[in-house]
């Protein structure tokens, strides 16, 4: 009988050995549960091609001809990736609504010596307790926003507190994306709902009783949207601020964005985009700034005339809590180290001074 899972935290601890999707590879690919391996028992091609039988002809058909084929992938799945395991592995095994897919994989598993199990309800269940947890719940924990100007480092600062032990929620990391018009990575942005697996998993290692430092974002992150419980924990979340000079903001983001900074044609494409709002002469001067090859002056014209105006902007309309102003002189190693020296010490006493 396949297992039934009422909440996200004990589908995240289901105690199995292996989690087999066994979805299609374009099913698996847009989101699956947390290490999850895919051994799919239909193909895209397959699925695709028992799906139009299913509607345009017959549903008996369809059925007979999925079940040759699922049969004859399961069994190379267990000659192959399977071969190995011993009698004692217990797999997980789920598909798109714990239907046929699943349930006569595991039913094979099982005949062979396996305690196989499928997850009732199938990947429609998990994303119904994420969706439960992000979207109409609301987090116990207590964040505290890293806040400031770009090019004040956050991100470094952030990944310095996490090796520290901080616990720390990286927005950017999870979505890949810097978070700004010329954010964009050499990887592709998950989906939004892999992206929002990351965010549960990340969540589910935080210890509710410690506060989680989050950089301070807008509700999107490149085209990933902040689920909704988030967004609310982080509009009602204090802030610790991070102040650098301009010119060693410059610097920074000189050497963070080298691989933006070097492919003028992606540069005229985004900036063009922000004529409307700041003006031709103002583009117009970034774009001969990048003619010239002259990376820092580009770099400071954007914070000028258009990051912080921006950031400015947005700060007289949220009114939050600041805990701390913390001025880094420099951004070098010494000094993010000691900027993040001075961030660690608020968040332990605010999270002194909250727990009373």
């Amino acid at each position: 009988m396949p297992k039934e899972f009422q909440t996200l935290a004990e589908l995240l601890d289901h105690g199995f050995d292996t989690v087999i999707d066994v979805r299609s590879p374009a099913e698996y690919a847009e989101d699956h549960l947390p290490g999850a391996i895919n051994l799919p028992v239909l193909d895209n091609e397959e699925r695709a091609r028992v799906g139009t039988i299913y509607k345009q002809e017959s549903p008996f058909r369809a059925r007979k001809i999925g079940a040759a084929l699922v049969f004859h992938n399961a069994a190379r799945h267990i000659e192959t990736v399977l071969q190995d395991k011993t009698g004692g592995w217990r797999p997980l095994v789920y598909c798109w609504r714990g239907g046929q897919r699943s349930g006569s994989f595991a039913w094979m598993l099982s005949q062979i010596g396996w305690r196989a199990d499928s997850i009732k309800g199938g990947y429609q269940t998990y994303r119904r307790l994420v969706y439960r947890v992000l979207y109409e719940g609301r987090l116990p924990h207590r964040l505290v926003l890293l806040d400031g100007y770009t090019g004040t480092a956050k991100t470094d600062l952030l990944h310095i507190l996490d090796r520290r032990g901080v616990q720390v929620l990286d927005l950017e990391g999870l979505a890949a994306h810097r978070g700004s018009l010329l954010g964009e990575m050499a990887e592709p942005q998950p989906s939004q709902k892999a992206f929002e697996t990351a965010l549960v998993c990340a969540l589910s290692r935080f210890d509710p009783a410690r506060p989680v430092l989050v950089e301070a974002e807008s509700s999107k992150v490149g085209e990933r949207m902040v689920p909704p419980a988030i967004w609310a924990a982080m509009k009602a979340a204090p802030r610790i601020e991070v102040e650098a000079p301009l010119e060693a903001r410059t610097a920074y983001l000189v050497r963070a964005y080298e691989d933006i900074l070097s492919d003028s044609e992606r540069l005229y494409a985004k900036l063009d985009l922000l004529r409307a709002h700041r003006g031709h002469a103002v583009v117009d001067g970034w774009f001969e700034r990048i003619a010239e090859g002259d990376k820092a002056g580009l770099t400071r014209g954007l914070m000028v005339d258009h990051y912080d105006l921006a950031y400015a902007k947005s700060r007289k309309t949220i009114g939050a809590e600041v805990l701390a102003r913390v001025v880094a002189e420099s951004l070098d190693g010494e000094g993010l180290e000691a900027a993040a020296s001075e961030i660690e010490r608020t968040l332990a006493v605010w999270d002194a001074a909250t727990r009373t």
